[in-house]
C-alpha cells in the first residue's frame, strides 16, 4: 500500500490551500470516507472544500439530515456531505438512499464514514484529519 499524503494546515488561514490541494490530490475520485475526532474539523475542512469549489450554498454540519447537497455558482457543480454519525445501522443508510448519492457522479465527502464502509466504492478515498500540536491539523489521504 503506498504512502499516504500528508497535508499540513498549521492554521485555518491556510485551509484554503489545503483544500486545493486535497482536490487536485483525489483527481476524479467522487467518494471521501473522511475519518477524524469529534472536534478534528471534519466539517471545517469539508467549508473549505466547498469554497475551493465555488459552491455557493451555506455549508453546515448535516448532523440531523444525515446529508446536505449543495450546489456550485456554475450550475454543474454538486457536493454531497454526510455525517453518518446518527446512523443506527447499514439498512438505515440503505434506506434514505445512501448508495444513490455515492453512484451520481457527484463529490461526496463523508464524516464518521465506518457504518457505511461497506457501501462505499472501491476507489473510495480514506482520508483523516487529526489535531496536531498548537491546534494545528494534519489531513493524511490514502487514495
Amino acid at each position: 500500500m503506498p504512502a499516504p499524503i500528508v497535508i499540513n494546515i498549521p492554521t485555518e488561514a491556510d485551509l484554503p490551500r489545503a483544500a486545493k490541494e486535497f482536490l487536485r490530490a483525489i483527481g476524479e475520485r467522487r467518494v471521501v470516507a473522511l475519518h477524524g475526532a469529534m472536534g478534528a474539523g471534519k466539517t471545517t475542512f469539508v467549508r473549505a472544500v466547498c469554497n475551493a469549489l465555488q459552491i455557493s450554498d451555506t455549508v453546515n454540519s448535516p448532523t440531523f439530515a444525515i446529508v446536505n447537497e449543495y450546489g456550485g455558482e456554475d450550475g454543474a457543480t454538486r457536493v454531497c456531505h454526510f455525517d453518518c454519525y446518527r446512523l443506527k445501522n447499514l439498512q438505515e443508510a440503505e434506506d434514505i438512499g445512501v448508495e444513490d448519492y455515492l453512484y451520481s457522479g457527484d463529490l461526496c465527502l463523508i464524516e464518521w464514514p465506518d457504518l457505511i464502509l461497506p457501501l462505499l466504492p472501491d476507489d473510495a478515498v480514506q482520508a483523516e484529519i487529526a489535531e496536531t500540536e498548537g491546534g494545528a491539523r494534519r489531513l493524511s489521504i490514502r487514495l
